[in-house]
């Protein structure tokens, strides 16, 4: 199965993290952040095949292409910017991660923002 490779690799890493950090502390963050990436990348094709599945359900549904690429850049930001946040915690500045957070949060209300005003317009439009 898949999950224990990951768990292993993650594992793996974060020993390899813990020894370089006692010999060479400023390549723990570029081990974490190898570790991480490979994970990434093991998973990929996971993602894709959930993503594709999704855009199935959505032509079925009805659901229009931009509302579901606007979706799927919302899910994007929270995934990309959550593993960002934890590198820079990780690296000891929690600061930065949360600010990098916040901006993902942001970013996420910016890119829902079109979907938001076409739903107050329905609404808006049903009241009498």
């Amino acid at each position: 199965m898949d999950i224990f490779k990951v768990v292993g690799i993650g594992i793996i890493t974060c020993v390899i993290t813990i020894v370089i950090k006692q010999i060479k502390p400023e390549l723990a963050v570029f081990v974490g952040i190898t570790g991480g990436l490979i994970i990434v990348l093991m998973i990929a094709s996971s993602f894709l095949n959930v993503v594709n599945t999704f855009s199935s359900i959505a032509q079925k549904g009805g659901v229009s292409n931009g509302l579901f690429k606007t979706l799927l850049k919302i899910i994007g930001i929270g995934y990309i910017t959550e593993f960002a946040s934890n590198i820079c915690a990780d690296a000891g500045s929690n600061s930065l991660g949360d600010k990098m957070i916040l901006a993902g949060k942001i970013l996420i209300l910016t890119v829902a923002m079109p979907v938001v005003t076409s739903i107050l317009e329905i609404v808006i439009g049903l009241l009498p």
